[in-house]
């Protein structure tokens, strides 16, 4: 699974976030779907739908962003 990562770039992962992962942009989809989820209310399979596609850029770009760091801190 590192290699994956390894092999995708950061500003691509960027790149999607700031374009899918906050689309549309006022307010972000994403935040909208989060707020919903904390309150119960994602119940339609849509919005479970949107939440996937909306929230896997910032997913992605979290786990990238962790294994980065632990390869850093391994090299030290």
């Amino acid at each position: 699974m590192k290699k994956i990562f390894d092999n995708i770039p950061l500003p691509t992962l960027v790149f999607a976030c700031l374009t899918l992962g906050l689309a549309p942009f006022a307010p972000p989809h994403v935040y909208e779907k989060l707020v919903m989820l904390f309150n119960g209310e994602l119940v339609k399979p849509i919005d479970w739908a949107d939440l996937f596609l909306h929230g896997t850029p910032w997913v992605l770009l979290d786990i990238k962003l962790i294994l980065m760091a632990l390869n850093k801190k391994s090299n030290n």
